[in-house]
């Protein structure tokens, strides 16, 4: 009888078979990030220039972006906690995913429209401020769909592979693939300057040529959108959530009405659970958007100001700038998908923490090599005169290409890290996909506010912002490396 008995208990301590979501299947999920992605690079390539445009001084152009990650400070933690707790037949996440999908349809409209719109409601002249009042409210609804669609997506591949951590980092290095993806094809669109041609209903007497090509990309972005969307959510297969499983060791017993005042308790009560490991994800985190957002708000203006040293609505050296720039920004993005198809044999390799710091401490070297490169071009002469030398082009081109290295470690680590960190404590995806979110959006708030005014302390420049962002970065890369151990797979305590 011992025999029988002994097999008996070794087949109840077995651990269950779990079964493993297909690669192809996450490949088509994580499509969707291609979709956000292209009109996040129409948003980064050429909007900072076309609020410039319409009237808004450079100073200011940053605070414009300030609904980003105010958006993101309440939108996305709390979408987060509603998914977690979504009891619809389609499932937890999707009906999230697609209700942002849709908002970022009719913002990228409204956006594409400003010019017209304003016209319509009597704007005259150079400034146009009731054009700026309507590109603000798409911005802010964009901004808005944009988290709506983002957390829920990067929870959906946490549910997807659960435990299995090396499915997840594979996940989130797909989902890094597909933003690749959407980057090229976004600043591809950008750096074209003929869409007008393409579609010559797009000019009219309040849009000019590159208003025009601005809203043609914009349509090209739609249809991007709804294929991925559609790819994504028919991939995903939800079940949907039972009463009995919406719990989470924070508030086990609250119903879907009181979910909003559950979410304020539980975003902030989290933080007296993480363990020494997860604050140093956070922080990392944070420095690391402290480096990245200047250089998102500013690229291509940099490029336009500080290389081909033009300026908005006087001559055309500034809109070359521009799509030299996006043109940039495409080769940024093959670097960033080429990172992204090793990001996982990478990590293995050497941990995803000290590749995590590596990136940073490369990022600052960028951003050093950026500054040198605006110090010998405003040195030599040609600035105000002629368009630049092919040698600063060039150097300019490569930084941005290499930049995409870092960018796709951003995209993927700190998620796959922080979602590996959380599940052991037995909180929601969503949840913890929400806070990793406030270490991006509250740095990019103090960004929002300081770097315009601190640019123009300096000489009105985006040199003093990539100053203040390499040192960020430098300073993350350090603490990921000495921080963070080297395996970015083990497990913290369980909670008592």
């Amino acid at each position: 009888m011992a025999i029988p008995q002994a097999e008996s208990h070794r087949a109840r301590a077995r651990p269950p078979v779990v079964r493993r979501v297909p690669l192809r299947q996450l490949l088509r999920v994580t499509s969707i990030a291609g979709g956000i992605q292209f009109g996040w690079a129409l948003q980064l390539s050429l909007l900072t220039p076309y609020v410039q445009e319409l009237g808004i001084p450079h100073a200011w152009a940053s605070v414009i972006w300030l609904c980003g990650p105010l958006s993101g400070l309440v939108v996305q933690p709390l979408v987060g906690h509603m998914s977690d707790r979504c009891a619809s037949r389609f499932g937890r996440r999707r009906p999230f995913i697609l209700t942002g999908a849709i908002l970022i349809v009719v913002a990228v409209l409204i956006i594409g429209h400003s010019a017209d719109i304003g016209w319509l409601l009597g704007d005259r002249g150079n400034t146009r401020p009731r054009a700026i009042g309507v590109f603000v409210f798409g911005f802010w609804v964009l901004d808005v769909a944009n988290n709506t669609t983002q957390g829920p997506c990067r929870a959906l591949l946490a549910d997807l592979t659960g435990k299995d951590h090396r499915r997840t980092r594979v996940a989130n290095a797909y989902f890094s693939l597909f933003m690749a993806i959407g980057n090229i094809l976004g600043f591809a669109t950008g750096a074209f300057s003929n869409w007008f041609k393409v579609f010559p209903f797009t000019v009219t007497t309040a849009c000019n040529v590159d208003c025009a090509n601005l809203k043609s990309a914009f349509y090209l972005d739609i249809v991007f959108m709804v294929i991925t969307s559609y790819l994504s959510i028919t991939a995903a297969q939800e079940s949907p959530l039972g009463l009995s499983n919406r719990s989470t060791p924070l508030a086990e017993d609250v119903s879907v009405e009181s979910s909003q005042e559950a979410f304020l308790w539980e975003l902030f009560g989290t933080f007296r659970y993480f363990p020494w490991p997860v604050w140093t994800i956070l922080l990392v985190t944070a420095l690391n958007w402290i480096g990245w957002f200047p250089f998102l708000l500013f690229d291509t203006d940099w490029m336009g100001r500080e290389i081909y040293g033009g300026k908005p609505n006087e001559g055309q050296n500034y809109n070359v700038g521009v799509r030299a720039g996006s043109f940039a920004l495409m080769l940024n993005s093959v670097f960033l998908g080429i990172t992204s198809v090793l990001m996982e044999k990478l990590c293995r390799k050497w941990g995803a923490g000290f590749i995590w710091g590596l990136s940073n401490i490369l990022m600052a070297l960028c951003f050093l090599a950026m500054l040198i490169t605006s110090y010998v071009a405003n040195h030599i002469g040609y600035l105000g005169h002629d368009l630049p030398p092919s040698g600063i082009v060039i150097s300019a081109v490569v930084i941005f290409a290499v930049l995409g290295v870092p960018l796709a470690i951003t995209y993927s680590v700190p998620y796959a890290l922080i979602s590996s960190r959380i599940e052991p404590l037995g909180l929601g995806q969503g949840l913890s996909m929400g806070v990793l979110n406030l270490a991006i959006v509250i740095p990019q708030v103090i960004v929002s506010l300081g770097s315009g005014p601190w640019d123009q302390l300096f000489g009105g420049g985006n040199s003093p912002a990539f100053a203040v962002g390499g040192l960020a970065a430098l300073a993350g890369g350090l603490i990921a490396i000495l921080g963070i151990p080297r395996s970015g797979t083990q497990k913290p305590r369980a909670l008592p």
